[in-house]
């Protein structure tokens, strides 16, 4: 069990955020162990072929047996939204004789660090940009033209959901609604974790230096960095992450299509969790620009309202789109 223990005003400096590049790294789980990852699979099948033209002996070297990532590749988000760019300058800043302990800690054993990553030892700083490299190729080829999009806003999304959470059931309901293994009393936050033989027992004071909130679409519950000297942080579970693969409803409501005509219905139906104009667009297979278009008059006619949350503005069925679609 580890323990987060919080004074005062270290809640008031809690943070979400999100890190494109935590997200490339923690999805190479899915390519180690698919059957962990269903809601995945379509993705894995249709990016298969860019995957496997990427340096994937140091991509598959970077997850261990047991799905642990050598901390120094999810590096800390410095506030809410970072680019994939910036992460990947933070991952490059990493101290070259800091590589070869994290490797040693993520595999437990020295003797079962992967011999790409033993070879690449003997110069850590060429190991170093060799991985940075192969990350950059990986979020670009495959990652980043179809994947992304389609991911970001569920991240966004969750971030909203946790901030409704959180002022409406104050941060005990916040901490169990992230993952079944946390829980909240009086000033300490902790996690169990389900094997506890492979799990450090810890007592961390929070201290002033914030703790990050992390979700993402590749765990399975709650965890937190190997190495307990860094500052908190904390990934999670995102929620709405089985909608990740999920194709667009047909439309079998013939009154509704009549009534507002085909796209409209299937965006209205569509809209079971809130989502922007770009994921919708991505779903449907059509511009953002028809689909912008549609929801101001879904918007204008009482049917859907908006957020917006940073650049990005987010639509949802009111009372009476939910009516309408009942």
């Amino acid at each position: 069990m580890i323990e987060f223990r919080f004074g005062v005003g270290d809640l008031a400096t809690t943070l979400f955020a999100y890190s494109p590049l935590n997200e490339a790294v923690f999805s190479l789980r899915s390519w180690a162990d698919p059957h962990r990852f269903p809601h995945h699979r379509p993705w894995l099948r249709r990016l298969r072929p860019a995957y496997e033209r990427q340096d994937t002996e140091v991509l598959g070297a970077l997850v261990t047996a047991r799905s642990w990532i050598p901390d120094f590749l999810t590096p800390r988000p410095a506030r809410t939204r970072v680019s994939f760019a910036e992460g990947l300058e933070q991952l490059r800043a990493t101290p070259a004789e800091a590589v070869g302990p994290e490797f040693e800690r993520a595999y437990a054993r020295k003797d079962a660090v992967p011999p790409v990553i033993v070879r690449g030892l003997a110069r850590p700083e060429a190991l170093l940009e060799r991985i940075a490299a192969a990350l950059s190729a990986y979020w670009s080829d495959c990652l980043a033209p179809d994947w992304w999009p389609r991911a970001q806003p569920v991240l966004e999304a969750d971030l909203a959901h946790r901030s409704k959470v959180l002022a409406e059931q104050g941060a005990a309901g916040l901490f169990k609604s992230l993952a079944s293994r946390l829980s909240w009393t009086g000033d300490t936050l902790r996690l169990i974790h389900p094997t506890a033989r492979d799990w450090p027992e810890a007592d961390v004071q929070v201290a002033g230096r914030g703790m990050v909130l992390v979700p993402t679409l590749f765990a399975r519950g709650a965890t937190t960095s190997i190495d307990l000297t860094l500052p908190p942080l904390l990934h999670y579970p995102a929620h709405g992450r089985g909608t990740i693969s999920e194709e667009p409803p047909p439309v079998t409501d013939r009154a509704l299509t009549r009534l507002l005509g085909q796209a409209r219905a299937r965006l209205l139906l569509l809209l079971t969790e809130p989502a922007s104009t770009t994921e919708l667009a991505h779903r449907l297979g059509v511009t953002p620009g028809a689909v912008s278009q549609h929801l101001a008059v879904l918007y204008d006619a009482g049917l859907l309202s908006r957020t917006r949350s940073g650049r990005i503005v987010r639509y949802a069925r009111t009372a009476l789109g939910d009516a309408l679609c009942r």
